[in-house]
């Protein structure tokens, strides 16, 4: 497929050569993709925009706290020369004397002693902005190889925007095919204006977080669309969209925490009836809106939500009429707790 019929969002080509879908460009070696309840460490995933301190200081936590973090950032994401020191300087306001900046090119991530950084660094950060840039100066080199030994090893890997796409195996680069489908709008800032097959461009991430595809900046930006997508594509993997100022923790246990302002949104279609040809539709998929403290576990598909701590109510197998929906209002209303 040529480039110019990819409608890029997120400012940069792939290189020429360089495959779409779940392949890796030229050069790139395969990295083993992690299974759930094996690292001993935490992900901390960022939906973008703001970080509250507050939320910020969660991963320093993880990270062994003030005084004991060792953080390394990885800024290759942003255009911005500057984004590794501010980085930096953020880390060190929260109380971590050791920080810093590692924005190595493709060869130094190649060479052995750029793996050498990773010793004994307790935390890792990326920064947002073009997802691809960073995976096409570290991805299959010897540093991600040690970015996952220091996951298994207890460490923190964290991220927000560009560094939250990183996180799974399917990484959604920003790109859609067809834009607007067979309706282009005449805005092309206009994306995602379908669900549809085949249309939303993946690449291979990290691959961090396994049978599972995350979206960042979701509700604010809308991006309900092209997650569904992938998701009805890809029903053994869960999809999840987290918004701005929000992030998705993820423990050793395998569970899933909310932390942070807002909140993170799960489709599951591990269970849905899915078209199998033509448009694509779906019954059966099963939508999780989490808020701050609330926990998910994958594996079972059972939330709790974070606001009342009660379990997520299981959904009827029939759709209720009118009438009987109001009723089940009524009772609700009547008595929240039961």
């Amino acid at each position: 497929m040529m480039t110019s019929q990819i409608h890029r969002r997120c400012g940069i080509l792939l290189a020429s050569g360089c495959a779409i879908a779940l392949t890796s460009c030229g050069g790139l070696r395969s990295v083993p993709i992690l299974e759930a309840g094996g690292p001993s460490g935490h992900l901390f995933i960022v939906g973008g925009g703001p970080r509250p301190a507050e939320m910020m200081r969660q991963f320093v936590q993880l990270a062994g706290g003030p005084g004991r973090a060792r953080i390394l950032v990885f800024p290759q994401a942003s255009g911005d020369a500057s984004t590794g020191a501010s980085l930096v300087a953020e880390f060190r306001a929260l109380g971590v004397a050791d920080a810093r900046s590692a924005p190595l090119t493709r060869p130094q991530a190649q060479a052995e002693t750029g793996a050498r950084l990773l010793e004994g660094i307790t935390g890792v950060w990326f920064a947002g902005g073009d997802q691809s840039r960073l995976t096409a100066a570290i991805g299959g080199t010897p540093v991600e190889t040690a970015i996952h030994q220091r996951y298994r090893d207890g460490a923190v890997i964290g991220g927000t925007s560009a560094g939250a796409a990183v996180m799974s195996a399917m990484m959604i680069t920003g790109d859609e095919r067809r834009l607007g489908g067979d309706r282009p709008p005449r805005d092309s800032s206009e994306a995602y204006l379908t669900i549809d097959r085949s249309n939303i461009v993946t690449a291979r991430g990290f691959g961090l977080l396994p049978r599972t595809i995350v979206d960042q900046h979701f509700v604010r930006r809308k991006r309900h669309n092209r997650l569904m997508s992938l998701v009805l594509e890809n029903p053994d993997m869960l999809g999840v969209g987290i918004d701005e100022a929000t992030a998705l923790q993820v423990n050793p246990d395998g569970r899933w925490t909310v932390v942070g302002a807002s909140v993170v949104v799960v489709y599951d279609a591990r269970g849905a009836r899915i078209t199998p040809s033509g448009v694509l539709g779906a019954t059966g998929v099963r939508l999780h809106i989490l808020s701050p403290g609330s926990v998910y576990d994958p594996r079972s598909g059972v939330a709790t939500l974070g606001a009342f701590g009660l379990p997520a109510r299981p959904q009827p197998a029939l759709l209720r009429t009118g009438k009987e929906a109001a009723r089940a209002l009524s009772r609700d209303l009547a008595c929240p707790s039961c």
